[in-house]
This record gives structure tokens, sequence and C-alpha cells, in this order.
């Protein structure tokens, strides 16, 4: 972490990351080809194969990867401060645009215009998840071992109601024995970060081909990591003693857990979210679930900012304060920082050590089977989404330990199924991109509106 020539001072290197953090819409894949373009083509700090080495070593973290990866990658060129400036300002659009849009969508929610604003997003949300389930599977799904771990990961949520910590428990520990047993199907998994050939050498990069870390900068990452973890569990833990019966405490101790096993990305998480937030808190309906999933498609930043919409309407609801859109402010402030301050800590702490935690084949292998199992959980939310968008009745049909959640076939919503079936044809026939899709379904649900058809 030794300086060299033309390298950027604190200042210059936050103003490329606020850059970064402009553009990072598209999901995880389009902030890292945001970051690659910008850090490797355009500025050089680093090489194609630093850069891959990075992203592999965030996916082995929970946590939104991207974010993780601007956030190590901030350490490397600026040590702690780095870190927190690069990560920070990857968060920060994405928090105040959500912020801004669920005041809006508390105040004026009921208002056509943005009902039918929120209709159109709906079916694009869709067909993007969907195409979630396809890209990860590709990835993922490459021999029948793992397609049988997704197979079961399904049908567990799907039909039994397993909660999605068990299904992740489960996987890995399949991954990790089947590593351990030295079985072919396990052998050699976790590269996860494949972004196409390598074509800048690290050795004409600023961090060249090696960064020697010295004892300093390794100290200062763990004393930064233990502080972390310090300010994101202290005041949980004082919400959890002065104020047990609290939404804010209900809000802090879930999310807390959630950041423990945020692996597979947003839409694996929001499966569980879906399950608990919406059948077990109550805290918002299914369709407003999928609202705010289309808030976090539309601004900056990790999708995982959807939970901060979680938090909001939440407490906003079950608070009790004479200022319900405050409580709702604070509940969704909470929610984002027991999401982000652990992302940090597993970076501080992690960073020092992750060349001995790539080459652990037992732990690569443990996170292959979870990448499995949630392609299986993705499509759990895809086929919720779809039951909550396209039918507007659903039924409980329970029989044994079978629970399962089927639409009312007569309830049919055929203008959101003709909308959707668009968008479905948008995203995988035409190819068309993430944004351009959820611009164009928002102006068909407005459309939609104004000639009285919804």
């Amino acid at each position: 972490m030794t300086p060299t020539s033309g390298f950027p001072t604190i200042g210059e290197a936050a103003r490329v990351w606020a850059r970064i953090a402009a553009l990072s819409f598209g999901g995880p894949a389009g902030q890292i080809a945001v970051m690659h373009r910008v850090l490797v083509e355009e500025k050089k700090w680093l090489g194609d194969g630093r850069f891959l080495h990075a992203l592999n070593f965030c996916m082995l973290l929970p946590g939104p990867e991207a974010q993780q990866l601007a956030t190590y990658i901030g350490w490397l060129m600026h040590g702690v401060r780095g870190a927190l400036i690069a990560g920070g300002l990857f968060i920060l659009p994405g928090m105040l645009a959500i912020m801004g849009l669920s005041w809006i969508y508390a105040v004026w929610g009921e208002v056509g215009f943005v009902v039918a604003l929120f209709f159109g997003l709906k079916a694009a949300v869709l067909a993007i998840v969907l195409q979630a389930v396809v890209r990860v599977g590709r990835r993922a799904l490459k021999n029948n071992a793992m397609r049988g771990i997704a197979a079961a990961s399904f049908i567990a949520i799907f039909a039994f109601g397993a909660p999605f910590p068990l299904i992740v428990a489960v996987a890995a520990m399949i991954g990790w024995a089947g590593a351990k047993a030295g079985l072919a199907a396990f052998v050699g998994g976790g590269e996860h970060g494949a972004a196409g050939k390598a074509h800048v050498a690290d050795a004409e990069t600023l961090l060249g081909e090696e960064v020697l870390l010295p004892p300093a900068a390794r100290a200062g990452a763990l004393r930064a990591g233990l502080a972390m973890i310090a300010l994101w569990l202290v005041p949980v833990g004082v919400l959890v003693m002065l104020a047990p019966g609290s939404v804010f405490t209900d809000i802090a101790t879930y999310f807390s857990k959630l950041a423990l096993l945020t692996f597979g990305g947003a839409y694996a998480v929001l499966a569980w979210v879906a399950q608990e937030a919406v059948g077990t808190y109550g805290w918002l309906e299914p369709g407003e679930m999928l609202d705010g999933l289309g808030m976090a498609e539309t601004t900056p930043g990790p999708l995982i900012m959807v939970l901060q919409f979680v938090g909001f309407m939440g407490a906003m609801r079950e608070a009790g304060w004479a200022a319900p859109l405050l409580a709702g402010t604070v509940g969704g402030l909470v929610a984002t920082w027991v999401t982000f301050a652990p992302c940090f800590a597993w970076i501080f702490l992690g960073a020092p050590f992750m060349e001995g935690v790539r080459a652990n084949r037992a732990l690569s292998a443990a996170l292959s089977a979870v990448t499995a199992a949630v392609v299986g959980v993705i499509l759990n939310l895809a086929l919720w989404f779809a039951i909550h968008v396209i039918w507007r009745q659903v039924a409980d049909v329970q029989a044994g330990p079978v629970s399962l959640q089927l639409p009312v076939m007569g309830s049919i919503d055929w203008m959101a199924a003709a909308l959707s079936a668009l968008a479905l044809i948008a995203v995988f026939r035409l190819k068309i991109g993430m944004v351009q899709v959820l611009a164009g379904a928002a102006f068909a649900g407005m459309a939609l509106h104004l000639v009285g058809l919804i």
C-alpha cells in the first residue's frame, strides 16, 4: 500500500468513488461492470487479475458483493479511510433515493398515477427476477449435484416453508462435506468472478502485481473491523434492553440476522424477507414488497437497499408515534445501519487474510453449494411474485407438512398478465436492458391509467 508515481490522493479517489456510486444502476452485475471500466480500464488502479481476485473474496462474504468490492479496493488504495469513503459513497445515493421514494409512497401511494406507475414496475420486476434465476443458474448449476441442491431448496421453501437460514446451513454443510470427501461435483468450486478475459496486467497498474501489507495496515484493519462490530451490535443491544417489544428492536434484530446470511445476493434474501416481513411481522403487503423492489431496481446502489423501505413501512405502521413518517424514517435508517455496518466489518476483518480464505477449497465448495441452493430460493421468489402480480386472490392450501399458497384462477388480472408477458419478451427475447424495461413498464402502467384501463 505504498504510494507510487501517479497514486491518487484521498480526495481524488473520493471523486472517483462518487462517480461510480452515481452510475451504480443495474444490480451487482452492472455495478461490478462500472467499477471494472473505471478502476481497471480507465484509471488502471489495479489489473484484471487483482480485480477478479478481490471479487472472488467478496463472493465468500455475506452481503452485497459490489459494495464490499468497492470497500475492499478502497482499503487497498487508502487504508481504513479509503474503505469507509468507497463503501459509504456506494451506499449513499441509493439510501437517499429510497428514503425520498418511501416518503412519496407513504404520502401519495394511493394516488392514481402512483398506483399505475408501480403497477407497471411490478411486471418488470417479475421479469428481472426470472432473469436472475437464469443468470445465477447458468453460473451455479454445473452438474447434477448442484441441480439437485437447487431443486431441493425450491421444494423446501415453496412447499414446506423452510426458513432461509436453514436452507443456507444445510447447503453449506453438503458442499463442505462433499469437498472433504473428494467428490468430483464439489471439488474446484467457488470460481464466481469471471468477467471476461484479462486484458490489463496487474504489473501495469498502480497497485502492481502484489500489495505488500505492513503489519500496521493489518492491525489497523482488524481494529476497524472490531470497531464496526461494536458500532453494529451495541445499538442493537441497547434497543433489546430498553425497548424489547418495540418495532425498532424487531427491525434491528431481524435485519442483523439477515446480515449474517445474505449469501447469493438480494433476490435470495428477499425470499426470506417475504416470508417474515410480510407473513410473520405483517409490516407490509406482498404488493408493497414488489413496489419496494421496483424502487431499488430504479435507483443507484445495492438492491439490498430495499430493506430500508421495509424498515420504513414497518416502523411507520407499528411504532405508534404521533408522527408516523418520522417513525418510518428512523425505522428505515435502523434497517440500513444493521444491514451495512456488518459489510464493513467483514471486509476489515477478512481482508488481511484473503489469500488463505480463497485457498480453502472446502469453504469454496460450501459457497458453491449455497449458490446452487440460492437458485431454488430465487425461483420461489419469482413464483411468489408472479402469483401476487398476476392474480388478485391467493388461497392457502394445507396438506400435512405441505403448505402452499396457490392463485385463485378466476381472479386473474389480465392487464397485469399482459404487461408481465411483454416484460418477459423484452428481457428474454429482445434482450432489452433493465433500465429501459423498467422505464417502459412504468410508462405503460401510467398510460393504461390515463385511458381508464386500470
